[in-house]
């Protein structure tokens, strides 16, 4: 897991093409105006995926963790608090669904991860990750999701 500032991605990172292209479009000036929705990069290789939400608390927040992808969860807006876990740590409630690559469940014991405009977090496969939380109260947030497949991330 790397939580940086969009500024310092490329220094803190693995210096690949997938993750290069990814940091590429969070910096397009447009980034604010793109509807919700998905933007294709490179194929199913690197996409993003713009969303638009409120936070919400949580005594007992849902983890989910992916195997093909790496998340690159960026704040272009709001603030939010995503909670992470070692995949170890996680009681799977949802078993893992190829297809959408992803499986859900608690975990006991974790670490919140507080984002505001401008930052990142990347969450690779070992990192189960429970996003959408409140920081403080619910709020607005803008956020894009950039999905990295391993082949093109590492």
């Amino acid at each position: 897991m790397i939580v940086t500032r969009l500024e310092n991605a490329d220094r803190q990172s693995p210096g690949s093409e997938g993750f290069a292209k990814a940091f590429a479009f969070l910096r397009r000036p447009d980034l604010a105006a793109l509807p919700d929705g998905r933007y294709d990069i490179e194929g199913d290789r690197v996409f993003a995926l713009v969303q638009r939400y409120e936070t919400a608390l949580a005594a007992k927040p849902r983890f989910e963790a992916h195997r093909d992808y790496i998340d690159v969860q960026y704040l272009a807006a709001g603030s939010e608090v995503i909670g992470w876990a070692p995949l170890g740590a996680v009681r799977v409630s949802e078993p893992y669904d190829q297809a959408k690559d992803v499986c859900f469940g608690s975990a006991a014991a974790w670490t919140p991860l507080r984002l505001g405009p401008g930052e990142l977090a990347v969450l690779y496969p070992e990192d189960a990750h429970a996003p959408r939380l409140a920081d403080g109260g619910p709020g607005p947030v803008l956020k894009v999701v950039i999905k990295v497949s391993l082949g093109a991330g590492l």
